[in-house]
């Protein structure tokens, strides 16, 4: 079977922040299909929501053995994937002791701390005159300077990394190979802050996960850098500075009804986050190819032991079977397990800290814009399609 479908170029085409029409075509006719990214061998792409929530929790289908292969993928190099590479029980055990330090209460207690941030971030727009980027002034230098608080990265070299985190995510690195020489860089960096907090122990982020400990059993140097270093980056900077602009656009652009009932009530800020998270794209394709451990049956398709299968995360939150209307964005929509930021062991690390960060940013920018608006159109709005996500890369507004 797999020899007779056709294979399809993967990524779909994409425009702002729309769904490719191409994923509901498959979900409805061919849920299982055969795609082909730029790089490594072709796998499948599922689309519905059950085939999705399976392929990233069931413990037939792995991470670890797709290390060292060819694995379908946007960029030309091949590098370890972290954390991301794991399964169960060494993937249990690192986030077991992740846990341990980034924990709810801990995060909860920096919502103070992000709202200051935002009102600094969101006057130095006012004083620097409208239009403003809202990408530049707000969405990019927020996340990265929670991030590097967190792992106590001196000011000074907050530029470093916004440098890095947008090396390891945008496309300039798609058909290169300059990740091996910020892997480095960033490696190195990390092994210095992580040697001066086994020295001088810190109640920050980082010197909470050197700390970290369970029954005798602690993160190893190399766990560390890959968590605090390309781990936290991508996920805990990436979604809010491509969220942010994207979430703005899609309510200043196509939904001024929803952006009037939230003005109205803003008390739906978090479930507002909910449901953009839902509806608006953050990641550019499908990643993360899980690998079948044996036959598995979906439907009508077999997928053989030894196939990848990618989980086409956004098909999933517009699945019909899930969400009522999906199409439609609904800041007030109650039942929404979707699945932004992933399903199963690989769920987001920092999700609880992304939403944070979208919440009080978004409340921040409309509690003191009542006419916040596109300045120049959308068509003067700038998209990057990169390696991880997507979004806005120039956001013109006005007040």
């Amino acid at each position: 079977m797999t020899t007779e479908q056709r294979i399809r170029d993967y990524p779909f085409d994409m425009t702002d922040v729309e769904v490719s029409p191409m994923y509901t075509t498959l979900r409805e006719q061919e849920p299982m299909s055969r795609v082909r990214l730029p790089y490594g061998e072709p796998a499948w792409l599922a689309t519905r929501y059950a085939d999705v929530k399976l392929v990233m929790a069931d413990p037939r289908f792995s991470r670890s053995i797709a290390q060292g292969l060819d694995q379908p993928r946007l960029r030309k190099e091949l590098t370890g994937d972290g954390i991301m590479g794991m399964d169960p029980p060494d993937h249990t055990r690192l986030r077991k002791l992740v846990n341990k330090a980034f924990t709810a209460r801990r995060v909860e207690q920096m919502r103070a701390d992000i709202k200051s941030r935002c009102t600094k971030l969101i006057d130095a727009m006012v004083d620097k005159g409208q239009p403003a980027d809202l990408c530049e002034d707000m969405a990019r230098p927020l996340p990265v300077s929670v991030i590097c608080d967190l792992l106590g990265v001196p000011f000074s070299d907050h530029h470093i990394f916004r440098e890095w985190t947008e090396g390891l995510t945008n496309d300039s690195t798609m058909n290169g190979y300059v990740l091996e020489e910020i892997g480095g860089a960033l490696g190195e960096y990390m092994s210095r802050l992580i040697a001066k907090r086994r020295e001088e122990p810190t109640d920050d982020l980082l010197g909470a996960l050197v700390y970290a400990r369970d029954d005798g059993d602690k993160l190893t140097e190399d766990e560390l850098i890959a968590i605090a270093g390309p781990g936290l980056l991508t996920g805990g900077v990436e979604t809010v500075s491509s969220g942010l602009p994207s979430f703005i656009f899609t309510l200043l652009a196509d939904h001024p009804d929803q952006l009037a009932l939230l003005r109205s009530r803003p008390e739906l800020m978090p479930n507002a986050v909910e449901e953009l998270l839902r509806y608006v794209p953050i990641n550019t394709a499908a990643m993360f190819a899980r690998y079948a451990l044996e036959d598995v049956r979906f439907g009508d398709v077999v997928v053989r032991a030894g196939d990848p299968v990618m989980p086409a995360l956004a098909a999933a939150n517009r699945d019909p079977e899930v969400f009522e209307d999906p199409e439609r964005l609904d800041i007030t929509r109650q039942a929404n397990p979707h699945m932004a930021f992933g399903h199963g062991p690989h769920h987001c690390i920092g999700a609880a800290l992304a939403r944070m960060e979208l919440q009080e940013s978004m409340t921040a920018l409309l509690a003191r814009f009542p006419d916040l608006h596109l300045a120049e159109g959308r068509e003067a709005v700038q998209w990057q399609f990169g390696v991880i996500v997507r979004g806005p890369v120039l956001l013109p507004v006005g007040w």
